[in-house]
């Protein structure tokens, strides 16, 4: 019931995934919003320091979700053609390539000028290095198309999901969502 099966995720695998999507959909639609605010309204000094918070909490969860997949394997991928087993295991990896660059880049940002990695007065990750203003601008550019590519490869993850459910009717989808007694 918690690890992996051949058929069947288990609750650590679904917590680690739903917990994952809820994170990067809230860092993404809070990010959005905050780059358009202005010194004076009241959330442009709060809404950074969540963002701060919850990508470290990201980059934690995206460490341990790593590491589960390596310690628990995944159940078999549930593909008509060997293309498709292919392309799913590689949208996996650069799901959790993308994981592990979009907290980085954010880390590279918040500490470009040498100061800790803080949230609420509480440092968060030690700041390592200084980067150029080039380099800084280069790690905010790396860090919104990161953030734009994850959204776009988790929607494609998405719609494979329900094309699995919807079209070729196998369990793909549900064994993510619904746990089996095992």
């Amino acid at each position: 019931m918690f690890i992996n099966t051949e058929t069947q995720y288990g609750v650590v695998s679904i917590v680690l995934h739903w917990l994952s999507f809820l994170l990067v959909a809230a860092l993404f639609g809070v990010g959005l919003y905050m780059v358009d605010l202005t010194y004076y309204d009241p959330l442009y000094h709060e809404l950074p320091q969540w963002h701060k918070l919850f990508g470290v909490v990201l980059a934690v969860l995206s460490l341990a979700r790593i590491l589960w997949r390596i310690l628990s394997r995944s159940p078999t991928i549930l593909a008509a053609a060997g293309w498709q087993v292919a392309a799913a295991r590689s949208v996996h990896w650069a799901l959790y390539l993308l994981l592990l660059l979009l907290p980085l880049t954010g880390y590279l940002i918040s500490t470009a000028e040498g100061s800790d990695l803080s949230a609420f007065g509480w440092t968060l990750l030690p700041g390592l290095f200084e980067l150029s203003p080039a380099l800084a601008d280069w790690a905010g550019s790396l860090h919104l198309w990161t953030a734009w590519g994850l959204i776009g490869l988790a929607t494609v993850h998405a719609l494979a999901a329900f094309k699995h459910h919807f079209v070729d009717r196998d369990s793909t989808l549900i064994r993510m969502v619904y746990i089996k007694g095992q």
